[in-house]
């Protein structure tokens, strides 16, 4: 007869990891990559390649040097994915510098400071995008029109759909809203309409552009299983409502349809929003996290200083997961229901 071991719980075991579900997110940020250097070309590449290399270096260098770990944790893909979405949260002609610093105060101040990942209560990628938004407001608001594959810091800029929004609440003049290109084009990523002064409308940050190639990175997750749907759903569901409550109200606030493809809501609800460690862990936790970042997120647009609000929508409900966890728990196995 054979030794019966019993080892101590828990005896079932999953197949996720980290490596598994961070090369997921990779994989399905593939479409909206490739739509980044479809519309942006050289731009996008230098952007998106500047930003992966510094904040996997700059893991390495923390590490290594600061943290005096004998194992680094590079090879993971968290490193990898924090500068692929903060590139995606970048102008396509933002200089090397800006980029290097936002990927340093990315990975130094936003992961490696609390321990690395799984202890950060922040998302990395929003804390660096934030940071150089507040410190290079200039360089982070110059928005290059799509098509100019060749071009860099040359390229020619213009206003986003976003700011001719904000243009016309300011204004007070609905007008205004017909420059913005149809829902259709706004879908696929074509932003090229003529704006009344005669230049062409600039087309936001390189992974913003194509709704349709976040869509699809969102049904390969969905898929996969590597998130759920509550909180992209609810984010966006919530933006719907609140929107269009404001356009039936008054014409000058553009159509929620519009408004949910126009900007990074799609971007942010579902590859930022969604991070495991600064995301609330139950689905009415998740829901409610959701609902707020949208809420946050249509007051910001309207009525904030910057045309887009998701990033501090998020960054703000980051704050807010602790509290959500303590309060809103899964009820435990086995646990008796008090009588009243």
């Amino acid at each position: 007869m054979g030794k019966l071991i019993v080892s101590l719980s828990p005896h079932a075991h999953g197949t996720d990891s980290v490596e598994k579900n961070m090369y997921g997110v990779l994989i399905a940020l593939i479409p909206a990559l490739i739509a980044s250097l479809y519309f942006f070309g050289l731009g996008a590449a230098v952007v998106l390649c500047t930003s992966v290399l510094a904040c996997v270096c700059f893991e390495w260098l923390i590490a290594k040097f600061i943290l005096k770990r004998e194992r680094t944790t590079i090879t993971d893909g968290s490193a990898i994915l924090t500068g692929l979405l903060l590139g995606f949260n970048l102008p396509s002609n933002l200089p090397i510098w800006i980029i290097i610093i936002g990927a340093l105060v990315a990975i130094g101040i936003g992961k490696m400071t609390f321990g690395g990942l799984g202890n950060n209560p922040f998302n990395p990628a929003l804390v660096g995008r934030c940071f150089l938004l507040v410190s290079f407001p200039a360089q982070m608001t110059s928005w290059p029109v799509a098509g100019q594959l060749g071009s860099y810091l040359d390229a020619t800029t213009g206003a986003t759909p976003l700011a001719i929004m904000k243009q016309a609440i300011k204004s007070g003049n609905p007008d205004v809203l017909g420059q913005l290109p149809d829902s259709f084009s706004l879908l696929l990523g074509n932003h090229s309409s003529q704006l009344a002064d005669g230049s062409l409308m600039g087309s936001g940050t390189a992974g913003e552009i194509c709704a349709i190639a976040l869509l699809i990175g969102l049904a390969y997750m969905l898929w996969k299983k590597i998130i759920t749907w509550h909180i992209p759903v609810s984010i966006i569901g919530t933006v719907f409502v609140f929107s269009g409550l404001l356009h039936l109200a008054s014409p000058v606030y553009a159509n929620p349809v519009d408004v949910i493809l126009a900007g990074g809501l799609m971007l942010g609800a579902i590859f930022m929003a969604t991070d495991y460690v600064t995301s609330p862990m139950t689905a009415k936790g998740q829901i409610i996290y959701g609902v707020a970042i949208g809420f946050l997120t249509v007051v910001i647009r309207n009525w904030g200083s910057y045309p887009e609000g998701m990033s501090f929508a998020i960054l703000i409900m980051n704050g807010f997961t602790p509290l959500i966890n303590t309060y809103i728990k899964p009820k435990r196995f086995g646990e008796v229901p008090e009588k009243k």
